[in-house]
Formats: C-alpha cells, structure tokens, sequence
C-alpha cells in the first residue's frame, strides 16, 4: 500500500474515530476533574456506551462535515470573505450541535440519571454543547485553510492579471495620444518646407517615415539604447530644418551608451519640448550619459525672459511621459523640470538593464 492510500484509508477510517475519542476524553478530563471522579473507577458498560457513543459522534460529525465542505465547493465555490466563511462555520456549527445534542443527551439520560427525572444537570449540558462546538471549529480552521489559501492566492493573481491589464491599456492609450500629438509637429515642419526647399521637403518626408517606422515598435518592449539615440539624432536633424538659424545646438551623446536597454520614447518629449519653446539667445543643449546603474539625460534651453515655461511646458508630451516612467520604471526613475531666469531645464534618470 502506498504512502497516498494509507493516508487516505488513515483519513477514512481512522481519523474520525480518533476525532470522536478526542472530543469523549476532553469532556470527561474537564468533567471528572470537576467532581473529582477517576475515570477508570467508573463501570465498565458505562464507560464502553460513553465510547462506543463518542465514535459514532466522530464518524457522523466527519461526514457531515466534508459533505458540507463538498455542497459548497459545488454551489458556491469559497471566497475569502467574511460573509462567506461566517455562513459556512454558522452551518457548520448548528449541525454539530443538532448531531451531539442527539446522541449525548439521551445517552446521558440513560445512563446517569435514576429515572425519576427526565433531565440531566446544566454542567454536563455546557460540556456536550461546548467542547464538541470547539473542536468542530478547530476541524473547520484546519480543514478548509488549503481553500482560503487558494482563494487568496487566485485573488491576487486575478488582480494582477487585472491591473497588467490595466496598465496595458492605458500605456496603449498614451500611445495612441502621443502619436497624433508627433505627427502634428511633424508635419508642421514639412509643412514650412515645402514653400522653399522641394528637394529638402522630399528628404524630410523620407527621414519622417523612418521615424514612423521606430514608433511602431512596441513601447512596452525594451530597445537598446543606441537605436533610441538613432531616433533622437534623427529626430533632432528634421527639427533643425524648421528652427531659426539663430539657434545654438550642442549635443552630446556619451560613447559608452551601447547596449544598455531602455523603454523607446522616453526621450523624445523633452527634446521636443526643447524645440518648442526655445528663445531668448536660442540656446540648446542636450546631453545623454551612463552614470553607475542610470542614464542620464538632461535638455537645456533658453527662453524669453518674459515668457513663463511652467512645470506643464509641452503639455500632453510632458504629461504622457511622466505617466508612462511611472508605469515602466516604478522607483527608478526621477524626472526634473525647472524654470531658471532665462533657461529651462529638463533632467531624466532611469535605471537601464544590460
């Protein structure tokens, strides 16, 4: 017989008759002190129907119990609430009652009373109540905390399942936002070109859709850190064409930003922002390093000493961005934006992975 079959027989056939013993000895160890009887002094006969009593409890109280464990497992598949478990044990409960009252107080009755008088004392009436309700919630506790488990358990992992799905969706959204926002700014500068340079038109509309191209990739997939920088250079060589020739552009790519891998995008938004609202002397510099564990870039543009550039500088670029960094790099990130006199700057940490 295997180690499977034998707990399975001991669970059967064993186990219910140990129950029925555990609940017969405690009530009589509380009862026996109490009256300062000695168990094996009592007769025999009495002491074997008490037993044989108790087994029977055991067995009738087992039976039912899994039968009920098994019509709920059925009907009303467990939750982990408290409406669900109280309901449960209050049934439970009311049928061991229903269960030990039956057996226990005519057995008492029987065999303890002088048959003058159809009732037994309210102490042995506390004992059949109590001890067996005591054990049967122990039994209960033990017996079903695999269920809660697995509850709990298929509760976290339906919420995780719903908050990726959540976070999914809404880094999808911001996705779909930002192209339209991208393609605006685009287009705009093509749109400027096209009056004056045919020849630089056609090749700003060839670099463009190369630009498209890279925003089809999935944002929620990492890049290396070399084709994000690919796409800025790009990206900043189609601003160029737009911006006044007054503008003063110095940027810095550190060498040793190779294979560090990055979510894609997430540079873009400052340096766009840059263009946006460069003036003043038309100054620009933007830099990118590796730092220890992070990238750090920084953008840094002049403005009119007149003209405020709030936090909110850029708007939906700005907004998306710092929703996105909190989605992709939970506690890995830091982004500042501040306002200086004449300049505004925009610094973006993120811990990259190799």
């Amino acid at each position: 017989m295997t180690i499977f079959n034998q707990m399975k027989f001991f669970k059967k056939y064993i186990f219910p008759a140990l129950y029925g013993l555990l609940v017969y000895f405690t009530v009589r160890l509380l009862h026996d002190t109490d009256v300062s009887q000695r168990f094996w002094e009592r007769p025999v006969f009495v002491n074997s129907v008490e037993i044989a009593c108790s087994i029977f409890v055991g067995y009738m109280a087992i039976w039912i119990f899994r039968s009920l464990f098994r019509y709920y497992d059925r009907r009303w598949p467990v939750q982990l609430n408290y409406r669900g478990v109280a309901r449960e044990l209050s049934i439970l409960v009311g049928l061991n009652l229903i269960l030990v009252n039956a057996v226990f107080v005519p057995m008492d009755m029987m065999l303890h009373t002088d048959w003058k008088r159809w009732w037994i004392p309210w102490a042995d009436v506390a004992d059949i109540n109590m001890i067996p309700t005591l054990y049967a919630i122990v039994y209960y506790g033990i017996a079903r905390s695999s269920i809660w488990l697995k509850a709990y358990v298929d509760n976290k992992v339906q919420l995780e399942k719903v908050t990726n799905e959540h976070l999914q969706t809404e880094l999808k959204f911001l996705k779909a936002q930002y192209h339209p926002h991208f393609l605006f700014n685009a287009l705009n500068t093509i749109y400027f070109q096209m009056d004056e340079d045919h020849e630089g038109a056609k090749r700003s509309i060839e670099k463009f859709s190369e630009l498209l191209r890279y925003q089809l990739y999935d944002q929620q997939v990492q890049v290396p850190v070399t084709q994000e920088i690919e796409y800025l250079q790009s990206f900043i060589d189609l601003q160029k064409i737009r911006s006044t020739d007054k503008l003063k552009l110095n940027v810095d790519f550190d060498k040793k930003l190779n294979g560090q891998l990055v979510y894609p995008l997430l540079f873009l938004p400052l340096v766009e922002n840059a263009f946006k609202f460069v003036g003043g002397n038309y100054k620009m510099d933007i830099e990118a390093k590796v730092e220890g564990d992070n990238i750090e870039f920084r953008v840094e543009n002049s403005v009119p000493e007149l003209k405020q550039v709030p936090q909110k500088a850029g708007g939906i670029g700005l907004e998306n961005l710092k929703r996105r960094l909190d989605l992709l790099y939970p506690g890995k990130h830091s982004l500042t934006l501040e306002k200086k006199d004449d300049h505004f700057t925009a610094e973006l940490k993120v811990r990259y992975e190799r």
